[in-house]
């Protein structure tokens, strides 16, 4: 008879990916105790009205600050603060799962220091590019720009292992075509706004911050995926 040995899954994921996301889900729990009255007393139910009030991206506040060349310590951090309160339970979960999976998959190959660069690189880059374009009025929160980063990097790993072994490049992209599409067809039919622009920066940034914080570069991943 053979002894069965029961693996904690949270084992096998990195401790940089475990430490994102208890900063990304922390302020949702504490929205969700004050929802019930377990922390604020009677105002704790708007705690999650004042952190979005707070630290969620305007891009009326950053064209000002463009208009007048004044940077704000506190206005600059919003650029990547959005990244950490959420619209609901819902759309926190979503962000977790994909941060959870993306996250190790890109730590299997990535030092923990390149996966922060990404997440936090592909966070920044989402919000400029999202407020530098016209039309954008509505406060960008969430955590999808910067987990989008993680898919850019995850896409290069693909498309350097795809290159090194003769494979078609452009099935690398596959991924992100996929999510895309989803964001396109739900935007049709129950409407939305543009910040399906700060996801597809984020991912664009995380493609192009692999190139620079990949460890070795992309000779060292191909090595690395090379030894799999």
């Amino acid at each position: 008879m053979h002894p069965q040995h029961s693996e904690n899954p949270f084992n096998a994921l990195p401790p940089v990916v475990v430490a994102l996301a208890i900063l990304v889900i922390g302020p949702e729990l504490v929205f969700q105790a004050g929802r019930i009255g377990l922390v604020g007393g009677a105002q704790g139910i708007g705690l999650r009205l004042e952190a979005l009030n707070a630290f969620a991206f305007s891009p009326q506040l950053f064209d000002r600050m463009l208009e007048v060349g004044q940077f704000p310590p506190r206005a600059l951090l919003r650029l990547v603060s959005y990244s950490f309160v959420h619209l609901g339970f819902t759309h926190v979960l979503f962000v977790v799962v994909f941060l959870l999976a993306l996250g190790k998959m890109v730590a299997e190959t990535f030092t923990s220091g390149a996966v922060l660069a990404v997440f936090f690189g592909s966070a920044v880059a989402g919000a400029l590019v999202y407020g530098l374009v016209p039309g954008t009025e509505q406060a960008l929160v969430g955590g999808y720009p910067a987990v989008y980063g993680l898919i850019g990097a995850y896409t290069f790993i693909l498309w350097v292992g795809l290159g090194a072994t003769g494979g078609n490049r452009a099935r690398a992209f596959t991924l992100i075509a996929f999510l895309l599409g989803i964001q396109l067809v739900f935007g049709l039919l129950f409407g939305g706004g543009l910040d399906w622009i700060a996801d597809l920066a984020g991912f664009a940034a995380g493609f192009a911050l692999s190139f620079v914080v990949s460890p070795g570069g992309w000779s060292r991943v191909v090595e690395k995926l090379r030894q799999r």
